[in-house]
């Protein structure tokens, strides 16, 4: 199954069969002191550096997500949005909880973009659907619901399966949601690695779409957390995951050895690339 986003200029496809498309994660204040206070202080410059890094790693869609606590999320979401869409020319994710930052920022987003993201939760479902179906867009299902995050596999299988009948019944078609199987700290519980890769496995078959990460979970609380990152990704591929939200400078290289490995890169061309680039990216640093 083929998931399209595009930006004014560029197409990503996001597919079951690979590549792994790589969304940017560092537009995003959440554990981020530095970006927040750009946000706060209205420093779009410092914004921008951020987005192109991502992009210079590897990024294909870039994630953008503008919840400061205190900021009128509604505006500055589109405003940051229109000011990307200036300097960067992959497709956008939009991230947000607020159904109508959404809206406002979907009317002035290039393309076809993302949205992060709808879960099982009823007044989720009620609210953000529609809006994605208005603008055509495609979103990121989590499979959570009022319940919470499901314990077991089955369960979290089940959540997938009602955000794809409901989306359903608002004409989103299957090809453009993208479920998120959630993936929590192994170091609160050792098992909860194995049951995100159970579910990736269990939707894949059961719906053949496409699936998300949010990599960087798995490994908090843990010493030498990009090694616990590139372990579980390469896992998580392999048991069918198709996309991921990560942070490319810390782990494109793992994503293209993944592809390479999975048999997705031929004669390892992107991987050789990304190798050639960062080298000399490095001694030209190195030289200033």
């Amino acid at each position: 199954m083929k998931t399209v986003l595009k930006s004014e200029s560029q197409e990503v496809i996001v597919s079951t069969d690979g590549p792994i498309v790589m969304i940017g994660e560092r537009i995003n204040p959440t554990g981020r002191k530095k970006l927040a206070a750009a946000l706060q202080a209205g420093d779009l410059e410092y914004i921008k550096q951020q987005a192109l890094q991502q992009v210079a790693f590897g990024a294909h869609v870039l994630d953008v997500n503008v919840a400061v606590p205190g900021l009128d999320e509604k505006s500055l979401l589109p405003a940051v949005v229109k000011f990307l869409a200036q300097h960067v020319h992959i497709p956008f994710c939009l991230d947000s909880n607020n159904p109508e930052a959404l809206a406002a920022a979907l009317q002035v987003t290039p393309g076809k973009p993302l949205v992060n993201s709808v879960s099982g939760e009823e007044a989720k479902l009620r609210d953000i659907l529609p809006v994605v179906k208005a603008r055509g867009a495609a979103v990121i299902g989590l499979t959570m619901d009022n319940a919470g995050i499901p314990a077991d596999a089955e369960a979290r299988l089940a959540v997938a399966g009602k955000i794809i009948e409901r989306a359903a019944k608002l004409g989103i078609p299957a090809e453009d949601l993208i479920i998120d199987p959630l993936v929590l700290s192994v170091g609160a519980d050792q098992k909860a690695a194995a049951v995100t890769l159970k579910t990736i496995a269990l939707v894949r078959r059961e719906f053949g779409v496409n699936v998300n990460l949010g990599a960087s979970n798995v490994s908090f609380g843990l010493p030498d957390r990009q090694t616990v990152n590139q372990a579980f990704l390469a896992l998580a591929f392999g048991a069918g995951a198709s996309c991921v939200i990560t942070d490319a400078e810390k782990l494109a290289a793992a994503v293209l050895a993944s592809d390479l490995l999975l048999g997705r890169d031929p004669y390892g061309k992107r991987y050789l690339t990304h190798v050639r680039k960062m080298q000399a990216a490095a001694a030209a640093a190195a030289k200033g």
